[in-house]
């Protein structure tokens, strides 16, 4: 009895992967076009308009095969071991993270009393993978790009673990599914609205700006500037491992993008009551999807910051404010009897 429980919770966990594995795979495809639609508007160009015909659709799958056709190189001088495990990890702290997210009141790969605290923690991995990666490539170019990526991704976890804080006080819980129940009532209970908690509108700005720099893009991108350092931590990466980084980049924007929908807009819950109709998963997909899209805008708007602006903004303002989000709502909380 006790051996057919663990068979079917394995298959039942295996299963879950496998579906995380390939909904990932369709975020990257999905989002690599999206994001050269979203490039071509920016700067009055089409972008792709003729592989699959229909505003060249396809063209995000014809470079996906492109990429996995591509001959597999290891540098002579590489640490072979490393230079093949970095992928595979950058990967992994991405797929994990994912297993936590509550896309429907029923629909949660792991359930996790310590949910948000579990995703914070997987998703750290990927420092490590990118570490790994430029040390193996015995690359100048890549160890730059990984020290830089390192450091970046390390100073801006701290804003952003900060910017959940005043969340977690008002849910009372780290459950992510706590945190989205906490929220219910429409899009006057979420915690976005200041009306409910100044602090915590401040607060999701802080976790925005944040995940940019998290998910090292424009106008964060540092760790991979070509002008400066060919592609950084992965200049030396070719085929199915340099698709591998590709792919977790894609997988790891959206994955921020579900947790600031979970967090701060109300996860799976409709806006308004009247709306009521539309999926749960469909409303928490949607949300995430217009938070890629604000990712996008901004990549596409904004210049590359220098390092040490991009250092200062973390340590000398976003930090100190989100310590202010974090008092503040709690003095808020205890004033208006909001805390559980």
């Amino acid at each position: 009895m006790g051996l057919d429980t663990t068979g079917a919770n394995i298959s039942v966990a295996s299963l879950m992967a496998v579906l995380m594995f390939t909904v990932m795979a369709l975020c990257a495809i999905i989002f690599t076009w999206m994001e050269r639609k979203v490039a071509g508007f920016m700067q009055s160009r089409y972008g792709p308009m003729y592989t699959g015909r229909w505003h060249g659709w396809a063209q995000a799958v014809a470079d996906m095969l492109k990429i996995l056709g591509k001959e597999d190189i290891i540098p002579a001088e590489a640490d072979k071991g490393l230079f093949k495990f970095a992928p595979i990890l950058v990967l992994l702290g991405s797929l994990l993270a994912w297993a936590a997210i509550p896309w429907a009141p029923d629909f949660v790969a792991a359930d996790l009393d310590l949910g948000l605290f579990y995703i914070f923690a997987a998703s750290s991995l990927v420092v490590i993978g990118i570490l790994m990666a430029g040390w193996a490539s015995n690359n100048k170019w890549a160890l730059y790009g990984a020290a830089r990526g390192a450091a970046q991704m390390i100073s801006y976890e701290i804003p952003l673990a900060l910017a959940a804080v005043p969340v977690v006080m008002r849910a009372g819980s780290l459950n992510p599914q706590d945190i989205v129940i906490s929220q219910q009532g429409g899009i006057w209970n979420w915690n976005i609205n200041p009306i409910t908690n100044p602090f915590l509108f401040i607060a999701f700005f802080m976790y925005f700006i944040a995940s940019i720099a998290e998910t090292n893009r424009g106008p964060f991108d540092m760790p991979e500037t070509e002008s400066e350092l060919v592609a950084g931590y992965h200049t030396e990466y070719t085929g199915m491992r340099f698709a591998f980084f590709f792919l977790a980049e894609y997988a790891n924007l959206f994955l921020v993008s579900m947790i600031a929908a979970m967090v701060f807009l109300g996860g799976w819950w409709a806006p308004f009551p009247g709306m009521a109709w539309i999926p749960p998963a469909l409303n928490f997909v949607i949300k995430g999807v217009l938070l890629v899209f604000l990712n996008m805008w901004v990549r596409w708007t904004l210049p590359r910051v220098r390092v040490d602006q991009l250092m200062h903004l973390c340590w000398k303002v976003m930090i100190p404010v989100s310590l202010i989000c974090v008092v503040g709502a709690g003095l808020w909380m205890m004033a208006w009897g909001q805390l559980k």
